[in-house]
Order: structure tokens, then C-alpha cells, then sequence
């Protein structure tokens, strides 16, 4: 789970630094005995899905979103939810309409839709698209690329019966943040390698996680390791329980593109793209440099860099950054 320091760090090494209305309200949130660092990943799950489900109660529900659960089959035949969030007035358009398929966060190993119902049913109602939510299957009982399985198969689905929900075909894209970052970008290199048809109109990836390697790439010493909410240890431990402790972070491993995106030999033909994350993330430099690639394979991207924010920066509701990203994604959405 993402947990902030219990003092405003600093280094002597750089000016990294958080920004102060962030921290003006985090940091009143750190217990006074922080538990001690997970130890496995189904330890990240027991802690993580409490804290997000209570965080996630807090958020005020908008009244006019409903919930329509199906169940749909994944390419190996294994059933699960997929739920769709749209407001009356959008599941009665007579006009087909826009539609996100959404895939949540959790480090590959946990969250659910259930848990982050009301952060996706706020989209719904600030960016005026409906959302769709894959319940895909998480790590370790399911190792990559199998949650991206279910994001693709979910997006065939909803593609094939798009007039029965008066959804545009041509206009349906992809949305993850963190791991469910991940799922979207790996969904999106299907569904270009499967030839798609209509393609995605866009993907949309909030601070996305996508290269295993990142679990090898920085020294003990880098000066943004104190700032991190999602840990390097944390990180190592979920990549293990995806593609395996034997393959994590090598990059002469057998690892699938699917379930690590930035490993993908080429992102051509990927729908247009946009990135945001915070400078004190993690996956900052995948990110960039994922963005990177895209504009260098003449893939139209829109990417966002926000200084002095970690992953999950969002939890700070109502400050400027929160805002200014929001405004950022909400536009995204509408872009397509």
C-alpha cells in the first residue's frame, strides 16, 4: 500500500522536494506507528484494500451514476465481471455514444472494481463518459499476462455488442492507472497485434506501470527513494507474483510484452496516447521514456509531467496539482 513518510523528507544530493500543498495534507494522515513493510504480496492486498476501500467510502457517490454488472468470458474461458457505470440519460441514448473500458489500480495483486466504484463513478460524472470496468483476475493466483486476457476479451465484447448499448464502436478506448496502467497498455498491444476492428480510439494511462525492469534500474542511493509512496520493495515483490522472481527486472528474460508493455518491441500502430505522472513516482522514468517512444513511432501522445507529487497523488483531494490533472484527464476523455 502507498504510504507517505512520517517527516517531509530531504536530500542533500538534490532539491527534490514535495510539493507543500501535498504535503500540507498527507501528512496528516501517517500513523504515529506506521506498521512495518509488507512481506508478500497477499500481505500488500490484506492491508492496501481496506485503507482504499475506506478512502474511496469517503468520496461523495454521484446520485445519477448507476451500476450494470455483466459477465463476460476471458480467451481461456474463464468467466468474470464487467461492470458499467453511465448515467441514465447516457444508458437511454437514443445517439451512439463514446464509452472508457477501465481497469483499476492495485499493483497488479489487488483492488477491485467493487472497492474503486466510487472513484470510477466521479469520472463518469466529471468527464460525461460512461465507463466500463474490468474485474480482472490479479497476481499471484494469476500470473501476467492474464488480467490483460481479460481487459481484451472484455473489449472484443463490448465491441461486438456495441449497438446494444448504443456505444459508438469507433470511439472506445482504454483507461488504468498504476497497474491498472499496466493492463490498459498491454490491452491496447493486443488489440493492435490482434487487428482490433474498429481500433481503440485512445488509451489513456494515469502514472501506468509498465516495465519489470524498473526493479533493477536504481541504486540504493537515489535521491527520490524517500519520497516514493509506492516502495521499490513493494514493487519487486508484485513483478515477482507476475512474470516470476526468475524472469523480474532481466532483460534477456521471456517476459511478454503484454504483461510488461515497455518491453514491447514497437509501439506503432498504438491509438493516441496520454501519460501523466508525479516526479517523485517510481515509474516516472518508464513513463517518460514510454512516451518517448510513442512520439519517435509517430503515435500522437499528450504527456504530463507533475513535480513534486508520488504515486497516487490524487489522495490529496482539492489541491492545485489534483486539480490541474484532473482538468488534464477529464479532457483526454472527452477527446476522442
Amino acid at each position: 500500500m502507498a504510504t507517505a513518510p512520517t517527516t517531509a523528507p530531504t536530500t542533500a544530493a538534490c532539491k527534490l522536494r514535495y510539493d507543500p500543498e501535498y504535503w500540507a495534507v498527507v501528512k496528516h494522515r501517517i500513523p504515529a506507528n506506521p506498521p512495518p513493510p509488507s512481506r508478500s504480496v497477499l500481505e500488500i492486498r490484506a492491508r492496501s484494500d481496506p485503507i482504499l476501500a475506506a478512502l474511496f467510502r469517503a468520496l461523495p457517490y454521484p446520485p445519477d451514476v448507476q451500476e450494470t454488472k455483466f459477465e463476460v468470458e476471458s480467451l481461456d474461458g474463464t468467466r468474470f465481471d464487467f461492470v458499467r457505470f453511465a448515467t441514465a440519460e447516457q444508458a437511454a441514448s437514443a445517439e451512439p455514444l463514446p464509452a472508457v473500458v477501465m481497469t483499476h489500480g492495485g499493483g497488479l495483486v489487488s483492488g477491485s472494481v467493487e472497492i474503486f466504484a466510487p472513484q470510477i463513478a466521479r469520472y463518469v460524472a466529471q468527464a460525461g463518459v460512461q465507463y466500463w470496468a474490468v474485474d480482472y483476475r490479479l497476481a499471484p493466483e494469476h500470473p501476467g499476462p492474464a488480467g490483460v486476457e481479460d481487459c481484451f476479451a472484455a473489449l472484443q465484447w463490448l465491441s461486438r455488442r456495441a449497438a446494444e448499448f448504443n456505444v459508438d464502436p469507433a470511439r472506445i478506448a482504454v483507461f488504468g492507472d498504476s497497474a491498472g496502467g499496466n493492463i490498459a497498455a498491454g490491452a491496447a498491444l493486443m488489440a493492435r497485434d490482434a487487428g482490433l476492428d474498429p481500433p481503440l480510439a485512445k488509451q489513456i494511462l494515469v502514472y501506468p506501470m509498465l516495465d519489470d525492469r524498473t526493479t533493477t534500474r536504481y541504486p540504493a542511493d537515489w535521491p527520490a527513494l524517500p519520497f516514493l509512496t509506492w516502495k521499490a520493495e513493494e514493487n519487486a515483490m508484485a513483478w515477482d507474483a507476475y512474470v516470476g522472481a526468475g524472469r523480474r527486472g532481466k532483460p534477456e528474460a521471456d517476459v511478454s510484452a503484454y504483461a510488461a508493455p515497455a518491453r514491447a518491441a514497437s509501439l506503432a500502430g498504438l491509438p493516441p496516447t496520454y501519460i501523466d505522472v508525479g516526479g517523485l513516482d517510481l515509474f516516472r522514468d518508464e513513463c517518460v521514456e514510454y512516451a518517448a517512444r510513442l512520439a519517435r513511432e509517430n503515435v500522437e501522445v499528450e504527456f504530463h509531467l507533475y513535480p513534486g507529487v508520488p504515486h497516487g497523488f490524487e489522495s490529496a483531494w482539492g489541491i492545485t496539482v489534483v486539480k490541474a490533472a484532473l482538468e488534464n484527464r477529464g479532457r483526454a476523455l472527452r477527446s476522442f
